[in-house]
């Protein structure tokens, strides 16, 4: 199942969450400045980053800004403590299933959450519209 943690304020939140009504995907939504994560999510998503806090702190947030310390430097449950206690600190959305993850809202990265057999036969389709359209413009058809 698909995950969307957002904010209502979130521009990119509404953009992620468009896609994926329109591509008919099934999806929880939440809003984790109201419904914050618990510390287990928190943990998985840490878990699916390459980058580490890089990846998934907003530095341009309000709440950063409060904060001396380097989060690169702090123990996992410091970092969990701390997001936990101020969810804004995240970047927005958060787009994850059991295999993958995307920070932010990016249009090209997000085609990944599309069941790969419904991908398959999306390129196929479009192989033989293009194999039509070029047997059109030869007049066979």
């Amino acid at each position: 199942m698909i995950k969307l943690y957002g904010s209502a304020s979130c521009n990119s939140c509404r953009k992620a969450k468009a896609w994926l009504e329109e591509q008919g995907l099934d999806f929880e939504e939440r809003n984790i400045i109201t419904d914050p994560l618990t510390k287990r999510e928190l943990k998985e998503i840490l878990a699916m980053t390459e980058t580490g806090t890089e990846e998934i702190i907003a530095t341009r947030s309000k709440v950063y800004n409060k904060f001396t310390c380097n989060f690169n430097d702090l123990s996992l449950n410091e970092l969990v403590q701390i997001i936990e206690e101020n969810p804004s600190l995240l970047k927005r959305p958060i787009v994850m299933d059991e295999m993958r993850m995307q920070i932010g809202y990016n249009e090209d990265e997000i085609h990944q959450f599309v069941p790969r057999e419904v991908r398959n036969l999306t390129s196929k389709r479009l192989s033989e519209i293009l194999m039509y359209m070029d047997l059109e413009k030869q007049g066979v058809v």
